[in-house]
């Protein structure tokens, strides 16, 4: 019995495409639950692009916020601000 071509899996490009698909599938739940806060929200259609389009940002963590140098202080005529 020969195996032709068609016959053998390639696992590789098998994984390939399906973490392509994973990834498209978050991308559409990420931008698709960002749609639905901006319509619940009320806003207009260029903050609501806005929302879509930064869908992707997460916050920053607290320990990533206190661990960061400051590099603009809030208020240049404070004492200790130069």
């Amino acid at each position: 019995m020969e195996r032709s071509e068609r016959d053998v899996i390639d696992f590789s490009a098998l994984q390939s495409e399906l973490q392509a698909a994973v990834e498209s599938e978050r991308k559409h739940e990420r931008e698709n639950n960002a749609k639905l806060r901006a319509v619940r929200q009320g806003v207009c259609y260029s903050q609501f692009r806005e929302l879509v389009l930064c869908s992707h940002l997460k916050p920053l963590e607290r320990s990533e916020k206190l661990a960061a140098p400051r590099k603009q202080p809030w208020n240049p005529v404070a004492p200790g601000n130069s």
